[in-house]
């Protein structure tokens, strides 16, 4: 079981968008696959279908070890694809765990018992981590195998990729020594927009292999269908968007 936590400390990159539609094009390759939402906003909840009445339990319950994943994951609509929704309790957690010595492991701890109880249940545990670097953020860090970074096609986003890399490094050398980067995706990108050429080509000749080859485009298709609760790759197969993150999907495999 391989566990890959999606991250930028900026929002609006693209973090949940990636972590849904990677997480739907494993099921298309028979891969099964559970999503942990750990951002408070519930974003990738709500774009797998999970309303925000029915989470009785979430992330929040499992970072403070009231309950085990493998009591309260939720089954979405995408067949093999299940999530641990949030709600907004999580906001709340740094306060809760301010004295305890394991904060930064709480998540790692979780998903070792989820091992333990269901032998090879998951090929992929996909996290969509909140967008700052806090303790959300750290116990994604400290749970992960490796690391797929969205990268908007924008002017600070080479800046914003820096700290993140410095957080990385601080990572390995205190919590997790064998975290990876997987790769840096290159997101909302514009062909019409000199700026995002640019950018795209700075990312990579910065971090060269790094960089995974597809791109995922600005796509209305992308925007419209978290609002129905299902992945672009359920929502419109055949959208540019769907196409990028199918080609993703298997560059990443």
């Amino acid at each position: 079981m391989q566990i890959i936590s999606v991250i930028n400390q900026k929002g609006g990159v693209g973090k949940t968008t990636t972590v849904i539609n990677l997480a739907a094009g494993l099921t298309q390759l028979n891969k099964k696959i559970l999503v942990i939402d750990l951002d408070p906003q519930g974003n990738a909840s709500t774009g797998l279908g999970i309303n925000k009445d029915d989470r009785k339990f979430s992330t929040y319950d499992i970072l403070t070890s009231e309950q085990t994943i493998i009591n309260i994951k939720y089954k979405t609509l995408v067949q093999n694809l299940d999530i641990v929704p949030s709600t907004l309790d999580l906001l709340g957690l740094e306060a809760v765990l301010a004295e305890d010595n394991e904060k930064s492991y709480k998540l790692k701890q979780a998903v070792e018992e989820l091992e333990a109880q269901s032998k090879n249940e998951y090929d992929y545990i996909l996290i969509d981590c909140p967008p700052s670097l806090n303790l959300l953020t750290i116990n994604a860090l400290a749970a992960a195998d490796a690391l797929i970074v969205p990268l908007q096609c924008e002017f600070y986003a080479l800046e914003g990729l820096g700290q993140l890399l410095e957080t990385v490094e601080h990572v390995r050398a205190t919590l997790n020594k064998d975290l990876l980067i997987h790769g840096v995706l290159l997101t909302m990108f514009d062909e019409r927009n000199n700026l995002s050429g640019q950018v795209a080509k700075d990312v990579r000749d910065f971090l060269g292999d790094k960089v995974y080859k597809t791109v995922i485009p600005r796509n209305v298709r992308l925007s419209e269908a978290p609002s129905h609760g299902m992945p672009v790759l359920i929502y419109d197969k055949t959208c540019p968007g769907s196409k990028s993150y199918f080609s993703f999907t298997d560059e990443f495999m």
